[in-house]
């Protein structure tokens, strides 16, 4: 039975880069730092590569995990940092937020770019939202989403659990 995402998992040049944009700006938990060297015939027939090494890192925010890999072998190919978010695969990550205008000029001011300003204000009402992208250090998109309406069929929590604290 599948029960959910557990983690998206992004592979970058520069891992302690990454973990200080995720923990210190974005503000994750760091979890745990770890990886591997290469010669490990398990990691490589999971990963799909041959003589890999990596270090790893795994962050958490709420109830979801972000896990980052610097590949030391074989070396990754870079990634254009303006991918257009059209291009095939992985395009975006969303970070659910309560604040999208503190949100996007703290952001803002802790050197994330973004696409766009969030838009205005969006109308009240079922299925009221507001979001923009943005990027991280190596150009990845992420998401910032605020759901508008409480009971918003895509909300994380419900009004219920909010107002109780959980």
């Amino acid at each position: 039975m599948i029960r959910g995402i557990h983690h998206v998992a992004i592979s970058t040049p520069d891992l302690d880069r990454l973990i200080a944009f995720y923990r210190d700006v974005i503000g994750m938990e760091l979890i745990k730092v770890s990886g591997w060297e290469a010669g490990s015939p398990e990691v490589d027939a999971i990963v799909g590569l041959t003589n890999s090494s990596a270090r790893a890192a795994k962050l958490r925010l709420g109830n979801a995990y972000l896990e980052l890999f610097e590949y030391l072998t074989p070396l990754g190919a870079p990634q254009d940092p303006n991918r257009p978010v059209n291009d095939h695969g992985y395009t975006h990550f969303c970070l659910d937020v309560t604040d999208i205008d503190g949100e996007y000029e703290r952001l803002s001011a802790a050197g994330m770019t973004f696409h766009c300003p969030p838009p205005p204000s969006a109308k009240e009402g079922a299925g009221a939202q507001r979001s923009t992208y943005g990027r991280d250090p190596d150009g990845n998109v992420i998401e910032l989403q605020e759901l508008i309406d409480p009971e918003h069929p895509l909300a994380i929590f419900s009004a219920d659990v909010r107002l109780a604290g959980t």
